[in-house]
């Protein structure tokens, strides 16, 4: 009895020639399922902010809207309707835009505290020695409350008051009332201003000083460049979004000065702003709806300010590398 060989061909000729059965099939998660859920993840995030924004922005602004066409006095539950009346008011008693003329003080201020901070910026930028000191001592004042500003500066303005004392020291010792008088009284509160507010146009300088690339300076230094040079030509052009965006503050902030001026004089001595008022309107002569018209206008006027200088100074993209 002979046995035979198999050999390796004939094995792979018995096995392909065996039924196969067919590969299962692993079921796959939808993928429509998998896209919708990731181009709706960022809303989902974006779902609480806007909650808020529009519970707490967009809402009030309708509701002001709302009553400047209304005669409702803030606390009565009756409202009526009264068209444009408050706007005719408001456009016919020139006392009521009279206070804008105080805004020419801060707006000036705001000039002044631009500079300042431009300034400090571009030198605290390069390596000097207690530079970090300096930069806390600029941006202190800015975290400091309003009102503990003014009750502050009230006392540093009174008669006899702080200034009068260190003015006595110099042999210039004097009677004057600094806030007895409209110009002294708005050139002070638009000093203190300065003095609050230059720190946060210096931290948004520094920020984008520090933006600009080293290499840059360099080049410029192997190129003889002077610091007046590398301010011109280089930090300048390169920050001027964040230079527009602080002329901007600059306008709404000069035109909605409420803080200072209300707690360190009240209004009194010629130093109503229009804010204040349009808070004496609503709170103290009982004029929502006159007050609420005075705000949409200020509204208006701070954006279309806005817009004239986006068309003015349109952004522009520096490319410096």
């Amino acid at each position: 009895m002979t046995h035979t060989a198999h050999t390796p061909t004939t094995r792979v000729a018995k096995e392909s020639t065996a039924p196969r059965t067919a590969p299962r099939k692993t079921a796959k998660s939808p993928r429509p399922r998998r896209g919708v859920l990731r181009r709706a993840t960022p809303w989902l995030f974006l779902l609480v902010p806007l909650a808020l924004l529009i519970t707490f922005t967009y809402v009030p602004v309708a509701n002001m809207i709302y009553y400047s066409f209304t005669d409702w006095d803030g606390v009565s539950p009756e409202i009526h309707v009264v068209g444009t009346d408050n706007y005719t008011e408001l456009f016919t008693r020139p006392e009521l835009f009279r206070v804008f003329l105080v805004s020419f003080y801060y707006l000036a201020a705001s000039v002044v505290q631009i500079v300042i901070a431009l300034y400090f910026a571009t030198v605290l930028s390069f390596n000097l020695r207690l530079r970090n000191l300096f930069k806390g001592i600029l941006f202190f004042p800015y975290l400091i409350n309003g009102v503990a500003i003014g009750f502050v500066f009230l006392y540093f303005f009174q008669d006899g008051g702080t200034l009068d004392s260190v003015l006595s020291w110099f042999g210039a010792g004097t009677d004057h009332a600094w806030l007895g008088d409209p110009t002294s009284a708005n050139v002070s509160l638009a000093g203190v201003s300065v003095w609050r507010f230059t720190g946060l146009n210096f931290v948004l300088f520094l920020g984008a000083i520090q933006s600009i690339p080293g290499e840059l300076y360099e080049a410029a230094e192997l190129d003889g460049a002077t610091r007046w040079h590398q301010f011109r030509y280089l930090i300048v052009p390169s920050i001027r979004p964040v230079i527009s965006l602080s002329v901007i503050l600059a306008v709404s902030g000069s035109l909605s000065v409420f803080e200072i001026p209300y707690i360190m004089t009240g209004g009194a001595t010629g130093t109503t702003t229009f804010v204040i008022q349009t808070v004496k309107l609503a709170f103290q002569f009982n004029k929502t709806g006159l007050a609420s018209a005075a705000a949409v206008v200020l509204l208006l006027i701070i954006l279309l300010i806005t817009w004239i200088q986006r068309r003015l100074v349109p952004d522009e993209k520096v490319d410096l590398v």
